[in-house]
């Protein structure tokens, strides 16, 4: 059903104001109105229904250069969006039509058509489009099957597994045949999640303990494979354990996001040698012809049940903030959406 609501005048946005040292502060940003655009040729106007909030963003709030350009000071910020198209100018995209974008952290946006994917939110909510069946579920989809050369009988291990990305690893691992798969997370309830609705063979707390020793108690036969959310002692600990010839994925390193000194490398890296293992990071957006294949095996999972997921949706586009710096935090499990 397409929205016959008039257009306001105005659109709230979120401007990065200064470069945050450490944790990111509400003084770093403002949210301001802006005038709502007009789309030019080729050019849609979107209402935004849900945003994206993630933790590459801290890195793009920095100057330090990095595999994607930093938020410009004084401008509007960017992120993963879903909305209704309510203006079009554009070939092939009409009024009412629901696309996926990169210009969130505001209620309107004009959109280059060729920068606006059509999806069916008939086939699945919408906000799954910015998680499970989005860049999120790709990047754990690639990150698992092609950069750690997942197969039949692996034992994998996840950290940051209750997050939206580490929850679609673990189950993915365990539809394709792992022999175990363990995750780590930051509270009891989300050890239980882990184990009780996304069928992990095992769950550890990192707060209760040494990672390495939990590690090692969970997978007393080593692993095959580490799906990387954190770094830190999750790396050490991962690289303790690894059989020969195991695979690490570097996708995120959470852990270190707020520094504001270099943190000390894992001390064990000469055991790779012993193990003849391998360490390679990736980003999804070199993954991208999985897509298809991607949409068509995950979406018929998440149809049938068999791969769960959850989300933490916060309310308002004067709550963004927030929920970005609870993704920060470990607030949320699964994918933290904004819904406008």
């Amino acid at each position: 059903m397409t929205d016959t609501t008039p257009l306001p005048a105005v659109s709230r946005e979120w401007h990065l104001l200064s470069r945050p040292v450490g944790w990111p502060k509400p003084e770093d940003f403002a949210l301001v109105e802006a005038e709502v655009p007009t789309p030019g040729e080729g050019q849609v106007l979107v209402r935004n229904r849900y945003l994206s909030v993630d933790p590459y963003m801290r890195g793009r709030m920095s100057a330090a250069k990095s595999y994607v350009a930093p938020f410009e000071l004084g401008k509007v910020m960017q992120g993963g969006a879903v909305g209704e198209v309510v203006a079009s100018d554009a070939e092939g995209i009409a009024v009412g039509d629901h696309v996926l974008h990169f210009f969130g952290w505001r209620e309107y946006a004009a959109v280059d058509a060729k920068n606006a994917v059509k999806v069916d939110p008939g086939a699945a909510p919408l906000s799954t489009y910015l998680g499970v069946l989005g860049m999120t579920g790709l990047t754990a989809y690639a990150g698992l099957l092609r950069t750690a050369s997942f197969k039949e009988g692996d034992a994998v291990f996840v950290s940051g597994a209750a997050g939206a990305v580490g929850s679609q690893v673990g189950q993915i691992a365990k539809l394709k045949g792992a022999s175990r798969v363990i995750g780590s997370a930051g509270s009891k309830e989300k050890v239980k999640l882990l184990v009780e609705e996304y069928g992990f063979d095992a769950a550890f707390n990192y707060k209760d303990g040494p990672v390495s020793e939990q590690l090692r108690a969970a997978a007393p036969d080593g692993i095959d494979v580490y799906f990387d959310n954190v770094g830190g002692d999750h790396l050490e600990a991962a690289i303790g354990s690894l059989n020969q010839g195991g695979r690490i994925a570097v996708c995120g390193m959470i852990s270190v996001y707020n520094n504001t000194e270099p943190a000390p490398g894992p001390r064990n890296l000469a055991r790779l040698i012993q193990t003849r293992g391998r360490i390679e990071g990736f980003l999804v957006g070199d993954h991208y012809d999985l897509q298809p294949q991607f949409v068509e095996e995950v979406g018929a999972w998440v149809r049938s049940g068999r791969l769960k997921y959850r989300e933490t949706v916060v309310e308002g586009i004067e709550n963004n903030l927030e929920a970005f710096l609870g993704v920060l935090r470990g607030d949320n499990t699964g994918k933290m959406i904004v819904k406008l």
